[in-house]
């Protein structure tokens, strides 16, 4: 289970969720999403109305505090409740993970397929090679879980810059190199380059934004390495940020993230979506496939014929990750070929 899983590290929202629930077979069954949880989201409850056709989901609860009573659990209770709808999990390991929390994310990985992911950033975790082998073996131990059953994501966090892309991808080679040192069950580098805020961008035309990320991966190039990154969002998280959105597109496309972002001046919400997605599906950037690339594009592709319904921002983040799931697929090996 290496090349051609595509690890996306979402978060739990009505519209990633929308696009994982929308996946047919066979791109859900080289999806493996890394949901990352924090202390007020209920993703059971999103679950149970949008069901992610991958059938199993990773969970990262490191925001989730550890409770004071010893017979409170969140991994065990969110295993069991996903358990209850026929969605396997399996649990992050953190490096700054408890020895009870340890125990716990064992526990819920032997509850579903006895699989973990370790999710490990070097420039947090892990500044040597000795030290990435201490904290992982220790993690491991405390989890009651050999390597061979635990997916290893070497997460580069922030390219916000081609600066910083260079020096990841130097910092990725040694990670890599030393990741050969065990048997993992598979191995993926993650890393993120969306802003964080996208306000100070132009309106009403399309802006690219380089995806840095995907080009430190592609020049990795080394077989047998997975994907992963963060899907159209940033892995900087602007927790208690709210503001109106304007109507977005995020849609990606080889070297860049195409920026739609529409002005509501001169008509209802209604009408400039409508434009937006008109102006998208008759730019360069729309795939020669058109609605059927995702089901994100035929959501597009509709909202482009007609005015009604000026769609939402969990809408446009659906559409936005549906599109960009697919076209990741399609740019990643298959395993085998």
């Amino acid at each position: 289970m290496t090349d051609g899983v595509y690890w996306p590290i979402l978060r739990p929202r009505r519209g990633e969720l929308a696009a994982l629930h929308h996946l047919d077979a066979a791109t859900a069954s080289r999806v493996m999403p890394i949901i990352e949880l924090a202390p007020t989201d209920r993703l059971p409850q999103l679950v149970r109305q949008l069901p992610p056709r991958t059938g199993a989901i990773a969970v990262d609860l490191s925001t989730v505090e550890e409770s004071a009573d010893p017979l409170c659990s969140a991994p065990l209770d969110l295993a069991e409740d996903l358990a209850d709808i026929g969605i396997a999990m399996l649990p992050v390991l953190r490096a700054y993970d408890s020895r009870r929390r340890l125990m716990e994310h064992g526990l819920a990985a032997r509850m579903h397929l006895g699989r973990a992911v370790l999710r490990l950033q070097p420039h947090r975790d892990a500044r040597n090679a000795a030290a990435a082998s201490a904290t992982t073996d220790r993690l491991l131990a405390g989890a009651g879980l050999q390597s061979e059953r635990v997916d290893l994501v070497i997460d580069l966090a922030e390219t916000a810059c081609a600066a910083h892309a260079d020096r990841f991808e130097e910092r990725a080679r040694h990670v890599l190199r030393w990741a050969r040192s065990s048997p993992w069950r598979s191995v993926a580098v993650a890393a993120g380059a969306m802003p964080p805020n996208l306000d100070d961008l132009p309106t009403d035309e399309a802006v690219p934004v380089g995806r840095l990320d995907a080009q430190v991966w592609a020049r990795l190039a080394e077989p047998g390495v997975g994907y992963a990154d963060y899907g159209v969002t940033s892995p900087v998280r602007r927790l208690g940020v709210n503001h109106r959105q304007l109507p977005t597109l995020r849609y990606t496309a080889e070297r860049d993230w195409w920026i739609y972002r529409w002005a509501r001046r001169g008509g209802r919400s209604d009408d400039r979506c409508h434009d937006l997605c008109r102006t998208l599906v008759g730019s360069p950037q729309w795939p020669p496939a058109g609605p059927h690339f995702s089901w994100g594009d035929a959501q597009i592709a509709r909202q482009a014929r007609s005015a009604r319904g000026g769609g939402s921002a969990a809408n446009w983040i659906a559409w936005s990750t549906s599109h960009h799931i697919a076209h990741v697929l399609q740019a990643l090996p298959v395993a085998g070929s």
